[in-house]
């Protein structure tokens, strides 16, 4: 099979696209043919080695944790899926091994999705839906009428976290390029700011929960515009939680966790028509590096598939 590979840490022009002895699944794992994998900013750190004291790779290491497509064979352990089935997952990424036309994941990370709904428009689900779940329901426990704030609202989290807070029955503002406003209030938003040409801190404030993926400035100016006892839940990278504290607001960096059951609950949304994916580029699996060059620019619209 093809799979595309890094040999070290490096950079993204050190991926190759390799031919390699299918893998094997173990006795509770899933064999998973690729139909479409999702790209993530993580990829990208995993690539750098920003994350190794966290994910320690292997080498030779096959990129990507996000994928949907058709269960090829299983574990002799395995009873939640058979042959056939159509799945979704994430793999630890650690283990990597989306970028791939095959991949064998354990079983306790897939989950068997309707045959309603095209592949690709599923394969984006694992991080960014389900971290814009665990963002909203887990750390933010957003409640009806409240007021929120999502930067970013046309991107990968964004886009699924605008439709999940107005699904919650809030009040939901986001932030996003010109190109996109509309996008953006289609997919439920009450209120967009064009980022580039206006301060969002004029047009929101007294908020009860603010989601940020973007990090730096846009997190620290955000702080002003989330009222006493209101949270804060940043996506991008680490930052001081005590300076917030200081002036009453629950501050978190929520780092994605996998979950099968939280998986389950966003699939069954979409399944439904009322979740819905953004889907802004569409790469060959040959072309991994173009894609992850491209995402690592920023401003992504929606999600980035590699279709394999």
């Amino acid at each position: 099979m093809k799979a595309a590979r890094i040999h070290a840490y490096g950079a993204i022009d050190d991926i190759r696209i390799d031919h390699v002895p299918a893998p094997v699944p173990g006795l509770d794992d899933v064999l998973i043919r690729v139909e479409a994998a999702a790209l993530n900013p993580m990829d990208n750190k995993l690539l750098a080695g920003y994350l190794k004291d966290f994910f320690p790779l292997a080498f030779p290491y096959t990129l990507g944790t996000d994928l949907a497509g058709t269960v090829v064979a299983t574990g002799p352990l395995v009873a939640t899926v058979k042959p056939g089935d159509r799945v979704i997952a994430r793999t630890d990424p650690a283990s990597g091994g989306a970028f791939a036309e095959l991949a064998a994941v354990p079983a306790r990370l897939v989950v068997p999705v309707s045959a309603d709904l095209p592949l690709a428009s599923l394969a984006g689900l694992p991080t960014a839906a389900a971290s814009a779940w665990q963002a909203l329901f887990e750390a933010g426990a957003v409640q009806p009428g409240q007021s929120v704030l999502i930067h970013a609202g046309a991107g990968g989290v964004g886009s699924f976290a605008v439709q999940l807070a107005k699904r919650a029955g809030a009040h939901v503002t986001a932030t996003a390029s010109a190109a996109n406003l509309d996008l953006v209030r289609s997919l439920g938003a009450d209120k967009v700011i064009d980022y580039r040409n206006q301060d969002f801190t004029t047009f929101a404030t007294g908020l009860d929960l603010v989601i940020d993926t973007i990090g730096g400035e846009t997190l620290e100016r955000s702080l002003g515009i989330i009222r006493r006892g209101g949270k804060l839940i940043g996506l991008s990278a680490p930052f001081d939680t005590e300076g917030p504290k200081a002036r009453g607001i629950d501050a978190q960096f929520l780092f994605h966790q996998s979950d099968a059951g939280r998986l389950a609950a966003v699939a069954a949304l979409a399944t439904d028509g009322r979740l819905q994916s953004v889907i802004g580029q569409e790469f060959a699996l040959a072309d991994t590096a173009e894609a992850l060059r491209s995402l690592s620019k920023g401003g992504a619209r929606g999600k980035t598939l590699l279709m394999v």
